[in-house]
């Protein structure tokens, strides 16, 4: 769940919400509620139905196998989208990282169009080949990363609540010869809650805990406990690190920049510290990201795995390396949908599109696992027997009920926000390319449902027990 979005999302918000000024952090806590209760949701669900596939899995057993399908369909792309805009926005880490070194050449070079969407394609497949051979480096890294990376963002948080604004006033002046500009911000509901439902994206790495499944170690135990650490523990920290970097640096300098250009938390930063320092936050970013992308291409490749298991995609899909045993073809799938996402981002000029469409897809899924929540016992009562963490069925609908009132509302607040947001073009709107990848999806469902009728497969029968281990 520890990514890179922490180092850029909370300030870029201020070009992406204008007006939200120093409302951030409010924001930000309120965007843990429905979080919070999408992840009970997840830790309830992981605990009965610990199968690869996560979401599909879920909803398709437990709500209704479109339903099910269109919900993971939904993340798959949008998971996809972002995994290329965060291989877009690590180009301007490198950036910094230059700048600090005062390689102004190779700065001027990061910022060129052709160079940035390069380097952003390259690491995407090089990751896509990772993956095809297998994941079992990063099974022996992934711990020592993530220490790692808490470690150099922990330099972040104590430098920022050990500077304050006065300081960054006096920074900026000697070394720009120019002081901060000057902001009022008061509170608008509207824009609160469209910057909570931006920063919602911020808390939706536990969703690929859940895509491990039976491929997870005791699963019924350790996805939800794996959810619910990650939820709280990785909250906190994000928590700390944007309210460190706004205790030191105004926000109305934060927005000014962001109005003119991408910003990164060590760019901000960088004012306050010795180069040193600043490089090692910016690695601390960097290596987040490297963290991001093969976790991130294991999770939607293994929904188009399990989509193809059921006979819901193409079988060729499942298609598994002979050599190295990995899902080949959907990996390779999901790379080309992320470098998608990057040639979208640098298209549209602004990486946020692709944040927006993925926070659709996400909010659209989590508000499904809540419904499938309520639903599972009607539904399928074998498979709610085994649930294993919060049995107690008020406490289920209660918490469900919440997480889909909650939801239902971020999701309205940020179509709505999408809507009526200036574009210069229907298709910088990340509500109707959404909806036509759901139309796309809702196609492929039916022509295979169809097909598979036809063939005689008693569908009933497969949407109502487990694919097997």
């Amino acid at each position: 769940m520890l990514g890179a979005s922490v180092y850029v999302v909370p300030f870029m918000i201020q070009r992406n919400v204008p007006g939200i000024g120093d409302w951030v952090l409010p924001a930000f806590l309120f965007a843990a509620i429905p979080a919070g209760l999408a992840a009970l949701a997840y830790a309830i669900l992981s605990s009965a139905m610990p199968r690869a596939g996560g979401s599909y899995i879920y909803a398709s057993r437990g709500l209704h196998p479109w339903l099910g399908f269109i919900a993971s369909f939904s993340q798959w792309f949008g998971l996809s989208i972002v995994i290329g805009v965060i291989a877009y926005i690590i180009v301007p880490f490198f950036r910094d990282i230059a700048t600090a070194l005062e390689w102004t050449e190779l700065t001027a070079m990061l910022e060129t169009d052709f160079v940035r969407v390069g380097v952003a394609l390259t690491m995407i497949w090089g990751f896509v080949g990772v993956n095809v051979m297998g994941a079992k480096a990063y099974e022996r890294t992934l711990i020592p990363m993530m220490f790692l990376m808490f470690a150099l963002g922990s330099i972040v948080i104590v430098a920022g609540f050990l500077f304050n604004q006065a300081d960054f006033m006096t920074a900026l002046m000697e070394r720009e010869n120019r002081s901060v500009p000057a902001g009022t911000s008061s509170f608008d509901i509207g824009t609160f809650l469209a910057a909570a439902a931006i920063l919602f994206a911020s808390f939706i790495g536990f969703d690929a805990i859940a895509q491990a499944g039976g491929e997870a170690k005791n699963p019924g135990r350790n996805l939800p406990l794996a959810i619910g650490i990650a939820i709280v523990t990785v909250g906190t920290y994000y928590f700390l690190f944007t309210a460190s970097v706004y205790h030191a640096v105004p926000w109305s300098f934060v927005a000014e920049e962001a109005m003119a250009r991408d910003i990164t938390a060590p760019g901000l930063m960088g004012y306050l510290l010795p180069a040193g320092l600043g490089i090692a936050i910016v690695a601390g970013a960097a290596i987040a990201l490297i963290n991001d992308l093969p976790a991130m291409l294991l999770s939607v490749s293994r929904l188009m795995f399990a989509w193809a298991e059921d006979g819901i995609f193409p079988s060729w899909i499942a298609k598994v390396s002979p050599a190295h045993h990995t899902p080949q073809t959907a990996i390779t799938l999901s790379g080309a949908m992320a470098s998608i996402g990057i040639l979208g981002s640098h298209f549209a000029g602004d990486f946020f599109l692709g944040i927006d469409i993925m926070v659709t897809s996400m909010l659209v899924n989590f508000l499904l696992m809540c419904l499938t929540v309520l639903s599972l016992p009607k539904r399928n009562p074998l498979l709610a027997n085994e649930v294993k963490v919060l049995t107690a069925r008020p406490l289920q609908v209660l918490l469900a009920g919440a997480g889909v009132v909650m939801l239902t509302l971020f999701l309205t607040v940020h179509i709505y926000k999408d809507l009526t947001s200036d574009a210069d073009a229907w298709y910088f709107h990340s509500t109707p390319v959404w909806l036509i990848v759901m139309g796309l999806g809702t196609a492929i469902y039916v022509g295979e449902l169809r097909k598979m009728k036809k063939e005689g497969v008693n569908t009933k029968a497969l949407f109502s027990q487990l694919p097997p281990e």
